[in-house]
């Protein structure tokens, strides 16, 4: 049995669309920095894809079915005419990079300064405590002294 038309552009657009998009389109090729780093590309990628068709019965000139007779008993083949289309977009997101301590997701858009921040406030506390640290312990040996 032979394929319907419309099964042939829906198979060659979405072959079309699997060529496009891949992992690498998510997930880019990594790239090493001089200092270590590696800093990888993230992207959303979307797509979208639509097929219509229809088949066409021959009119004659006063608007009425022709028919269509097969031969041998076989199905006519009727007039078809369809189309496919698809998109696909893809937008970065950010760069996921990873070093030796740390691994950051550094976006895109957004508010860089209130994401550094909450980046940072991990050091920020470990700083202060360690530094609210050192002034009690010196207090309390300067009180030792004393006696």
């Amino acid at each position: 049995m032979d394929e319907h038309p419309i099964e042939t552009l829906m198979k060659t657009a979405m072959d079309s669309i699997q060529k496009m998009i891949n992992v690498n389109t998510v997930i880019g090729d990594p790239v090493e920095t001089p200092t270590g780093s590696v800093i990888i590309p993230v992207s959303r990628v979307s797509c979208g894809f639509a097929a219509g068709g229809s088949e066409f019965v021959p009119l004659d000139s006063e608007g009425e079915s022709k028919g269509l007779g097969g031969e041998d008993g076989e199905s006519p083949k009727m007039p078809f005419g369809g189309g496919s289309g698809g998109g696909v977009s893809v937008k970065p997101v950010g760069f996921l990079v990873v070093s030796q301590d740390q691994i950051r997701l550094l976006p895109v858009e957004g508010n860089m300064l209130a994401e550094r921040i909450l980046d940072e406030m991990p050091n920020l506390i470990d700083k202060f405590s360690h530094m609210f640290n050192k002034k009690k312990v010196h207090k309390e040996v300067s009180l030792d002294d004393r006696s």
